[in-house]
């Protein structure tokens, strides 16, 4: 696979709004607005949503 392929898969909107909001919740995190649980919980969802999509995704094109 080529890296342009790559980089287009990787730039959709939800790859993007994956990457955002892992940034936005980390930093939240870090700098102590929310605690490591719902860092954990709120991370579990959007990677668990993320994942599932592609799977669906996945198993449409087979």
């Amino acid at each position: 696979m080529k890296i342009k392929d790559r980089l287009a898969k990787l730039i959709d909107v939800k790859s993007i709004v994956t990457l955002a909001l892992t940034g936005v919740f980390g930093c939240l995190s870090v700098t102590g607005r929310i605690s490591e649980q719902q860092l954990q919980t709120v991370y579990t969802v959007i990677i668990g949503f993320y994942f599932g999509t592609q799977y669906q995704k996945n198993s449409r094109e087979e």
